[in-house]
Formats: C-alpha cells, structure tokens, sequence
C-alpha cells in the first residue's frame, strides 16, 4: 500500500538461515544508503522480521536486496506484506 507523498511502509518476513550471519547488520546498511526508516529484528522462529518505511522507490529496490546475492546467509523466502505508513523515523536491529 502506498500512502502519505508516495510512501510506502511493508513487512518483511525472511526465512532461512539468517540469523547469526549479519543478515540484520547487512539489512541496516541497506536501508540506511536508500534513506529508509524501519527495524530488523529475529525472531524466535529463526526468521528475520524486516520493516521499511519511506519512499515506494526506495522500498521496492531494498526489498530486491533482502534475497540477493549480496544478502548473507541463505535466503530461502521472502513474505512481503504492505501495512499502513506510520512516519516512522531511524533504523533499528533487535
């Protein structure tokens, strides 16, 4: 869903092995250099919980990122769902 001045704000939720290979590190950067609000966040299941929030743009191209060749660990899926913008601001990892 895109909102506010073209916004857009999603949830992302990774799946394989993603947790203790910097995935959330490497998430953070991403989102950081496109200028994007949101969290990374594991997840007792050993996914990792992506949230991004800015620019539909800017959203899409980190979202490609998320199961790329760049991406480390082993991405096996990735479930993207559109929630409403909430204006967040920064960038955290839990």
């Amino acid at each position: 869903m895109t909102g506010q001045e073209g916004r857009r704000r999603v949830v992302a939720l990774v799946s394989g092995s993603v947790q203790g290979v910097g995935y959330r590190w490497f998430v953070r950067g991403r989102a950081a250099a496109a200028g994007l609000a949101g969290s990374a966040t594991n997840l007792p299941d050993g996914r990792v919980e992506v949230v991004l929030e800015g620019p539909d743009a800017a959203v899409t191209a980190v979202l490609a990122d998320l199961q790329g060749p760049r991406a480390p660990g082993a991405v096996t899926g990735v479930d993207v769902r559109d929630v409403p913008v909430e204006g967040g601001t920064g960038f955290t990892t839990a």
